[in-house]
């Protein structure tokens, strides 16, 4: 069975890149029948917090990227990981060494001055001299001297390494905390991980992490290294590129939908198809189709998707997602004699890009907006003033139903002489404060026959007679 894994280190919220990488992950789990499991690698003990965790597993919800086996903390399995240690200590594929922090800084220092690569010269590695004392060593690996590490990339191809490149990395450091190379082959190893499917600055980690698995014994998954996501600029995602943490887009009213659907094809496509759904996603995920080549992030593009989303979206629940935003901004959606907020989201969702976008436009229907100064002088006129006296008139006695609206702002329009736009944009400035609405008899139907009289009412006065 295909087992497939996320394992995100708590020393921050879930960004972009890692939330492709797990999407990704998931995808191919959930392709192939497989599972997901999920893993907090918290053994960076200074940076790993609480906080960012429940970060991680909140993103993690709110995206719907469920997982069939996790969370598991690193730091609850530290027995594992110095038995392991104690297994290669025995069988002699492992040492410790005691240099100092000190020496290896000394080393690596004369190391760059004779213009050679700095890494550990292995002084400990057969060494048979008496251990200082007082000194608490770390358990280093005794990496293969001579050869080379093959392995077939999913999303690369073929990459090999000389042996020779590589040092004996430290397994356990001095405090008995593993090292990130050292752990997250155990837990790999543990967990029956078939597939490793991560950010490919992870690739130079790779053939360290085989040659930990060659000296258990033990099978090898395979590995597909992504490739990292740049900003439009070319240059590394940050925060100044938009790249915000997964929950940022929830408070700022992007659906995970479209955050799916827009990670998704940032580095991997099916044919020329835009827009998905997360079954579609599963249907068709296959490693082979994820491009080589970066990905770049557009947030333009990221908001296209959104809004397209947002118009497909049942009202109901948008309604629901827009209400909290509405409150923030001093609004009762559930006041008696306001409209129904569904209704309200339906009428207006075909023009907003983000669900704070679409609660900015829905405030006006909750609590009458003042207009500016500059639109009671450019539409409250003495010409329109009488019309809209007749109209108010006519809207007490009217069905109240869009068409019916439409038809008495067209009889009072005609009857006056003056063109339709001259009477809908100042009952337009009267009822909502601005000039910016969807058709004004169907904002109209929505907010209601009392709601719309009391507000024309209320800037009648504003009319120059």
């Amino acid at each position: 069975m295909i087992r497939t894994r996320f394992a995100p280190s708590p020393t921050g919220y879930l960004h972009i890149g890692g939330a492709r990488t797990a999407l990704f992950s998931w995808a191919y789990a959930r392709k192939h029948g497989g599972k997901f499991v999920l893993r907090i690698e918290d053994t960076d003990l200074e940076r790993s917090t609480a906080q960012s965790t429940q970060a991680i597993l909140d993103s993690m919800a709110w995206l719907g990227l469920d997982y069939d086996e996790g969370p598991f903390y690193q730091m609850q399995r530290l027995a594992r990981y110095h038995e392991v240690a104690e297994q290669l200590l025995r069988s002699d594929k492992a040492y410790y060494c005691y240099a100092s922090k000190e020496e290896l800084d000394a080393m690596r220092e004369q190391q760059r001055a004779a213009g050679l690569k700095p890494r550990y010269d292995g002084r400990w590695r057969d060494s048979r001299q008496t251990p200082p004392a007082g000194v608490k060593p770390v358990v280093r690996l005794k990496s293969p001297q001579e050869g080379e590490v093959t392995f077939s990339d999913l999303v690369k191809g073929d990459i090999t390494v000389a042996n020779s490149e590589l040092d004996d990395l430290v397994l356990l450091r001095a405090d008995g905390v593993p090292t990130y190379n050292f752990g997250v082959m155990i837990d790999d190893l543990d967990m029956n991980i078939t597939h490793v499917i991560r950010g490919d600055d992870h690739v130079n980690n790779t053939p360290r992490q085989i040659n930990i698995l060659k000296a258990l014994g033990a099978p090898l998954p395979q590995y597909a290294h992504v490739p990292m996501i740049l900003g439009p600029d070319g240059e590394r995602l940050s925060k100044r590129h938009g790249a915000v943490s997964v929950m940022q887009y929830r408070e700022d009213g992007y659906l995970p939908e479209a955050l799916i659907n827009y990670l998704a094809r940032l580095g991997w496509s099916h044919g020329d198809e835009e827009i998905f759904s997360r079954e579609q996603l599963v249907e068709w995920f296959d490693l082979s189709s994820i491009n080589r080549s970066p990905g770049k992030f557009n947030p333009e593009k990221l908001q296209w998707l959104n809004q397209q989303y947002l118009k497909m979206a049942d009202s109901a629940r948008l309604a629901e997602l827009v209400a909290p935003f509405l409150e923030e901004n001093g609004c009762n959606t559930s006041a008696p004699g306001l409209p129904d907020l569904p209704n309200v989201v339906n009428l207006l969702k075909e023009r907003a890009t983000t669900v704070a976008e679409l609660a900015d436009a829905a405030v006006y229907f909750f609590r009458p907006l003042e207009p500016a100064q500059e639109l009671k002088a450019q539409h409250f006129t003495p010409e329109a003033r009488p019309v809209i006296l007749e109209l108010r008139e006519k809207f007490a006695a009217v069905e109240w139903e869009s068409h019916a609206i439409h038809d008495a702002i067209k009889a009072a329009a005609s009857a006056s002489g003056m063109k339709m736009p001259k009477i809908a944009m100042p009952l337009r400035v009267m009822v909502t404060g601005t000039a910016q609405t969807p058709s004004i008899n169907a904002v109209l139907e929505v907010l209601g026959r009392e709601e719309t009289l009391k507000r024309m009412d209320d800037q009648l006065t504003g009319f120059p007679a």
